[in-house]
């Protein structure tokens, strides 16, 4: 039933104009219901964001996929992720990527994305309780960065980070101030583009640790 589904949703992303083969080889390898909480198991493979613990949400397969094409990944590259959540976008990543790092402000989403990272046999994942917005000084400099939560300008610790020619994907809160923008950004010396690709809704960028993993 869930190849069937899973089938069906591929499908789909292509009609949604998803053409990177290796994103979507990569998305066909990846048991999206694996990281959906059991209550919403048969939308798995719905093409929907879902919730997850910690008043979170698992991104919609058709933003994970544009967000996974728009990073251009190759195989010999370092990736960091902010924001592992449930860990389906660093699932799909490690697909593609030599190593990811993976933040996670919130202890107990970062713990189940271990297990299920382990039941998977991703070995090249590396992951961290920390705060996002600091990025992973120590593992600089990274060919790409990902930023899964929405940030009100361009974050320059993480920019920071970027390996010279490197891509940065992230939401944005748009310069009007109404809704978020999807942008891609790329690093040429000290000259950084920006591009703007389209519309999303992610939780807010925050800053520091979650309450209940600086008291565990």
């Amino acid at each position: 039933m869930d190849e069937a589904r899973k089938i069906r949703l591929l499908l789909e992303l292509r009609r949604q104009g998803i053409a990177d083969t290796a994103v979507l080889g990569a998305i066909e390898k990846v048991p999206r219901e694996a990281f959906v909480p059991e209550a919403f198991l048969d939308q798995a493979y719905e093409n929907i964001a879902l919730p997850i613990a910690s008043g979170q949400t698992i991104s919609q397969p058709y933003v994970v996929a544009s967000m996974t094409a728009a990073l251009e990944v190759g195989p010999r590259m370092k990736v960091l992720e902010i924001g592992t959540g449930s860990g389906y976008q660093a699932a799909v990543l490690a697909h593609l990527c030599r190593r990811l790092y993976t933040i996670e402000r919130h202890r107990d989403l970062s713990e189940e994305a271990t297990e299920k990272f382990k039941l998977l046999r991703l070995t090249n994942i590396v992951m961290q309780v920390a705060d996002g917005g600091r990025g992973w000084p120590e593992q600089a400099p990274f060919d790409r960065i990902i930023v899964t939560a929405c940030a009100d300008s361009r974050p320059e610790e993480l920019i920071g980070q970027l390996r010279d020619g490197g891509i940065m994907v992230l939401p944005l809160t748009a310069p009007d101030g109404r809704g978020q923008r999807l942008v891609r950004l790329r690093r040429d010396g000290d000259i950084i583009s920006q591009e703007d690709l389209m519309g999303v809704r992610f939780v807010p960028l925050v800053p520091g640790i979650a309450d209940s993993a600086a008291s565990t």
